[in-house]
C-alpha cells in the first residue's frame, strides 16, 4: 500500500474540514458584533434588523420563562388531577424555554447575553417580586420553589 497517496488523502480530507468551519466560526469568548449565529444556522444573518429581533426574541423568552415560574395558573378548586397534568405541563414548557434561552446565551454574543440577564430581571420585577403585584395582599403570597429552575 502506497503511504503517500494515504497522507495526502488525509491531508484533503482535513483541509475540507477547515474550510467548511471557516465559514460558520464559533466563538469562546465574547463577541460583540451583530454577525452572529444565534440558535439557528443562517441566524439573524448580517442583517442588523434581524439582529435587533433576535434581541427581542431572547429578551421575551426570558420574560416568559419568569412569567411561567411566578405565576400559578391553576384555581386552588381545580381538579387535583387536571391541575397536577397542567402543572406539568407547564413545567416542562418552562424548562424547555429556558434551554433555549440558555442556547441562545452559548452563542457567545454579548448582546443576546445582556438581553437574558435584563429579560430575566424584567420578568423577575414583573412577576417575581411585589412591586407591581396586587396590593392588600399583606405578603402572604407563597413564592415558589425554584430550586431545579435552570
Amino acid at each position: 500500500m502506497n503511504t503517500t497517496s494515504m497522507c495526502q488523502t488525509s491531508s484533503s480530507h482535513n483541509t475540507t474540514g477547515l474550510h467548511m468551519h471557516r465559514h460558520s466560526p464559533t466563538h469562546t469568548s465574547f463577541n460583540w458584533g451583530h454577525e452572529s449565529r444565534i440558535i439557528f444556522s443562517g441566524w439573524p444573518g448580517s442583517s442588523s434588523g434581524m439582529y435587533a429581533l433576535a434581541l427581542f426574541f431572547v429578551f421575551g423568552l426570558a420574560v416568559i420563562v419568569e412569567c411561567l415560574s411566578y405565576r400559578s395558573m391553576v384555581k386552588p378548586e381545580a381538579n387535583k388531577v387536571a391541575a397536577w397534568f397542567f402543572k406539568t405541563a407547564m413545567h416542562t414548557i418552562r424548562a424547555g424555554l429556558s434551554y433555549v434561552v440558555m442556547l441562545a446565551v452559548m452563542s457567545f454574543n454579548g448582546g443576546v447575553f445582556l438581553a437574558a440577564v435584563f429579560g430575566h430581571a424584567v420578568g423577575f420585577l414583573v412577576f417575581g417580586s411585589k412591586a407591581f403585584g396586587k396590593h392588600g395582599d399583606g405578603g402572604t403570597e407563597k413564592v415558589p420553589n425554584l430550586s431545579p429552575r435552570i
